[in-house]
């Protein structure tokens, strides 16, 4: 079943062209990298998948329906990670992520797992305004990992982890492949990339 489809994709600020007529598609277990230079648009591509954007032109669709945040069924299936992530300011590591997957249609089953992976153990009780700039890094590909999820949009995974943790992403989404999961990524690493993308959408060239 072919996951995600985008057509025609446009978006402008002003005069500005940033996205401009961007199409592919993305089967399930499907990896693909975003790829351009700073400020390119890739950022504002997966924005517009997610439907925190909207495009001037062209269309998102998931499993063949129009893609909006708002739509249970989105927000039921695409797990999402990009940089303006909002945690819950009055809930522990572990309840965000609880409520997270309980938010979603899932269980708590997952979490624990998923804090040991991202060595998170050891914060489970803090709050996110007390953890390192990593951790909440850490924190916001967790809250990926815990819930179901179809597709993952992720804006450079790899942003702040260190060479264990990138290893352990790798690892991670070549998982996530083989579950089934489609995987777009935003990512400017090029050993990441090779592990994992199927292929590449290279945009701001």
């Amino acid at each position: 079943m072919q996951t995600l489809t985008v057509r025609g994709l446009t978006r402008r600020f002003g005069e500005l062209v940033v996205l401009d007529d961007v199409t592919f598609s993305l089967d399930a277990g499907q990896a693909a990298a975003v790829v351009g230079p700073n400020g390119g648009g890739k950022t504002t591509l997966l924005r517009c998948v997610v439907g925190a954007d909207r495009p001037d032109e062209g269309e998102v669709l998931l499993d063949g329906k129009r893609c909006h945040e708002t739509n249970p069924e989105v927000r039921a299936t695409v797990a999402a990670t990009l940089d303006d992530i909002d945690f819950f300011p009055d809930l522990s590591v572990v309840e965000h992520l609880e409520l997270v997957a309980y938010a979603h249609g899932g269980t708590a089953e997952p979490v624990a797992e998923v804090l040991a992976e991202l060595g998170l153990d050891g914060a489970r009780d803090q709050l996110p305004a007390t953890l390192s700039s990593g951790q909440r890094r850490r924190l916001a590909l967790a809250s990926c990992f815990v819930r179901p999820r179809g597709l993952l949009v992720l804006d450079e995974p790899e942003q702040r982890l260190d060479v264990r943790g990138r290893d352990w992403l790798a690892d991670r989404l070549l998982r996530e492949k083989a579950a089934g999961t489609a995987v777009l990524m935003a990512s400017h690493d090029t050993e990441l990339i090779e592990r994992i993308a199927d292929r590449r959408i290279e945009i701001g060239a």
